[in-house]
């Protein structure tokens, strides 16, 4: 294991450079939050995800899945991180398979590795499979599981952008808009939902978006607190769903 501890309160537990920038996972205790364990990913020199902040990655599983009655669903979540919106989903008994599309070979590493804290919860259970790929090239071809090819979904859950409009890679704003989310919307179950997790607040633009290419859409804003800097911060899921 590629481990530099730094000391007993710090520690970066892997470093990797790729085409989105330097790629790092670190682990620190909060010595203001009672010595709180929090694990963090950084990307190109910006917070990708902290295990501080789950409540909103949680909640886009929980609503999702909400909107559906099947009981054999099957669900493909697009970007893993620390794997909180896969581990949410999996609480749900009605899933019956989940496909995680991912990026970034290293990220799929730790959670092999059991670098990161969900890591035995995903990769122990069998309805549970890593994809390494794009999931926006996945989707814009019409396959996104291309270990079965032509099949469809019950719901796509996405978190891999900070925003529509605050992306990681500039090839990935032409999914936000027209024929991109109505190729996204074909790939599911007739019923089927799309949601997806923005850290900006509801954009009337993107709204509308959805709705061209779904038969309905709203934006659900998720509150939650944030015990760094003692206030209230909100994100947002949209929850769309296809005719």
């Amino acid at each position: 294991m590629w481990a530099e501890r730094m000391s007993i309160n710090f520690e970066e537990l892997d470093y990797q450079k790729t085409e989105l920038g330097d790629l790092i996972l670190r682990r620190r205790r909060m010595l203001s939050l009672e010595g709180a364990e929090v694990f963090e990913i950084k990307l190109g020199g910006s917070f990708l995800m902290s295990s501080l902040f789950t409540k909103v990655e949680v909640a886009l599983a929980e609503l999702a899945l909400a909107e559906l009655q099947a009981d054999e669903l099957d669900v493909v979540v697009g970007g893993l991180g620390l794997g909180y919106t896969a581990r949410a989903a999996l609480q749900n008994p009605a899933v019956k398979s989940l496909v995680v599309i991912e990026a970034l070979p290293a990220v799929i590493d730790w959670h092999r590795r059991g670098l990161v804290p969900l890591a035995t919860q995903l990769t122990s259970d069998p309805r549970c499979r890593f994809f390494h790929g794009d999931f926006f090239r996945l989707a814009d071809s019409g396959t996104l599981d291309p270990e079965n090819p032509g099949k469809n979904f019950h719901a796509v859950l996405l978190d891999i952008d900070h925003s529509p409009r605050a992306l990681l890679h500039p090839s990935h704003g032409s999914f936000y808009h027209g024929q991109a989310l109505r190729r996204l919307a074909a790939q599911l179950h007739p019923g089927g939902i799309f949601a997806m997790w923005s850290d900006d607040p509801p954009e009337e633009e993107f709204l509308q978006a959805l709705d061209l290419a779904f038969d309905s859409s709203r934006a659900h804003i998720v509150h939650f607190h944030n015990p760094l800097l003692e206030c209230e911060a909100a994100s947002t899921v949209y929850v769309a769903r296809a005719a």
